[in-house]
């Protein structure tokens, strides 16, 4: 069996061994496990029913970590993402206005886009012309709107009239869980504990039981059931193919799956040769979680975990993916799992994410003026592609101004002039 495992996942060439491979694919299952209760709370947002959803995001995650596990060869792991999924919802349902059904028809062309991309020297070429300025204030922006998002949810930044939002009581039992549940949270991250977000949200749970705010009605049969799941399972609605705004709303996704995936792929890679394969498998990825209804997969900055344990080879994911077939068996207890136990990931994964902004030039303000715009755009207009457009059309514009237009692509002034038609034509 061993040696069969070791020819099929080519180990004896990666300088491993079949026991480290596992014990990376544990440990990489551990550190993304929370996103199992967490993106099926996100989706519900947008009107996905949950238990759907969460058996969707668990199938994603399946098939997304066999493709890398078998296609690529590769110790990284795909997995619904954070960002994605905030994208999914805030951006293509709430400010674009499409349903979360026309939501996956974009998904899907955003997948294929990104397969057809991953197929040719497109991803060379882009990852040249796109400012790495740009790429990092992206993700920078994305994890403020996710700090933003988790503080909302559970329940300290509230509306005002007066000030837009402020400060909500803390004597408030939501808000009481959501910090008492960070203040663990912190620690088991700083310290590096396996499972850290996963551990919080347990605890975080049981807060928020001794404090009122679990309903246990919720709680179902603890017998797997498929049912409700045909809701979202090829629940493609293709009904908007005809209007500007459905495909405004592909470029965006299409920008942002292509290049996160690009940067976070080239930067965890202990070998770049897998690149390629790595990134077809990704973007195959997004398109079969479309298909299951879910929102894209992305490489999971938690599969840092697994290669730092060792992980080099297809093994890694194998293992991690088949450990996530026994969660739909928990789908029961995920459901009773409050928002306030949630929100303190949301809150940590967006500090990790705003730590792109060290990339950036601040010294140079043509770098750091649009990335700035960029990155208070999103949370500000709660809507990630205004955060993106902001920041992709005053890019040309302050190297214009500057005598520098020679820096600027051809392909960034399309980009721009899309992102201003957008705004121009007044899609919300």
């Amino acid at each position: 069996m061993n040696s069969k495992l070791g020819r099929i996942f080519q180990i004896d060439n990666q300088q491993t061994s079949i026991r480290t491979e596992m014990l990376a694919g544990l440990t990489s299952f551990i550190t993304i496990a929370y996103i199992i209760a967490v993106n099926g709370a996100i989706l519900s947002n947008a009107g996905m029913p949950y238990e759907a959803a969460t058996i969707a995001t668990v199938f994603s995650a399946l098939v997304g970590c066999m493709l890398m596990a078998f296609w690529a060869k590769s110790p990284l792991i795909l997995a619904p993402g954070m960002g994605d999924n905030a994208f999914f919802v805030f951006t293509l349902v709430f400010s674009f206005g499409l349903t979360w059904q026309q939501a996956l028809a974009a998904v899907l062309i955003a997948g294929i886009v990104f397969f057809l991309v991953s197929m040719t020297k497109g991803a060379v070429y882009l990852s040249k012309k796109i400012p790495t300025s740009m790429i990092h204030a992206m993700t920078a922006g994305i994890g403020l709107f996710i700090g933003f998002l988790g503080l909302k949810n559970g329940g300290v930044i509230v509306a005002s009239e007066g000030t837009f939002v402020q400060l909500a009581s803390l004597r408030d039992p939501h808000v009481l869980t959501t910090l008492l549940t960070l203040v663990i949270v912190v620690p088991l991250f700083l310290r590096g504990v396996r499972g850290n977000f996963l551990i919080g949200i347990i605890a975080g749970t049981i807060i928020g039981i001794l404090l009122g705010i679990v309903d246990f009605s919720q709680m179902g049969s603890f017998q797997f059931s498929m049912a409700g799941y045909d809701q979202v399972f090829f629940a493609f609605d293709f009904s908007q193919l005809h209007s500007f705004q459905f495909w405004i709303a592909v470029f965006s996704l299409s920008m942002v799956i292509i290049f996160a995936n690009m940067g976070a792929q080239l930067g965890m890679l202990p070998d770049t040769s897998k690149f390629r394969r790595s990134f077809q498998a990704n973007s195959l990825s997004i398109i079969a979680a479309s298909m299951f209804g879910c929102s894209p997969t992305t490489t999971a900055a938690e599969g840092a975990a697994g290669i730092a344990a060792g992980g080099r080879s297809g093994l890694t994911p194998f293992i991690a993916g088949l450990l996530f077939i026994p969660a739909l068996f928990l789908i029961p207890i995920l459901k009773i799992i409050p928002s306030s136990a949630i929100a303190p990931v949301l809150i940590v994964v967006g500090c990790l994410m705003i730590q792109g902004m060290k990339h950036v030039k601040l010294d140079d303000f043509t770098e750091a003026f649009p990335a700035y715009l960029m990155i208070a755009i999103m949370p500000l207009t709660f809507s990630i592609v205004n955060g993106i457009a902001f920041g992709f059309i005053a890019y040309p514009i302050v190297k214009i101004v500057t005598g520098r237009r020679q820096e600027v692509s051809g392909a960034m002034y399309v980009i721009a002039a899309l992102f201003l038609v957008y705004f121009i034509l007044g899609v919300k």
